[in-house]
């Protein structure tokens, strides 16, 4: 039977994800008040609700890819997803690998 690989601590990874969180929803504002100001310009009639909309639109939808790249890159650093997927040993011989 395969031995589990030991679990990293993941106390300074949680302590990363969260720093990197900050600068993120700082950007995620920023990108969110940008998107507001451009709608708001297009148009001589402003809606409240179609700013808000936007607001949250674009700012979630940024703050998402900001947490879900950075899932990505922190997992990477774990090594947790350096193997191959399939455990199949790979046969010399094979004109097919």
């Amino acid at each position: 039977m395969p031995h589990h690989d030991p679990t990293p601590p993941l106390e300074p990874l949680r302590r990363q994800f969260l720093r990197i969180m900050r600068w993120g929803a700082l950007f995620s504002l920023a990108i969110a008040a940008l998107a507001v100001v451009l709608v708001a310009q297009g148009d001589e009639t402003i809606h409240l609700h179609m700013l808000i909309a936007t607001a949250l639109g674009v700012g979630l939808s940024v703050l998402l890819g900001i947490a879900l790249m950075t899932l990505v890159f922190l997992s990477s650093r774990m090594g947790q997803d350096t193997d191959a997927a399939d455990h199949k040993q790979k046969d010399e011989h094979d004109p097919r690998a």
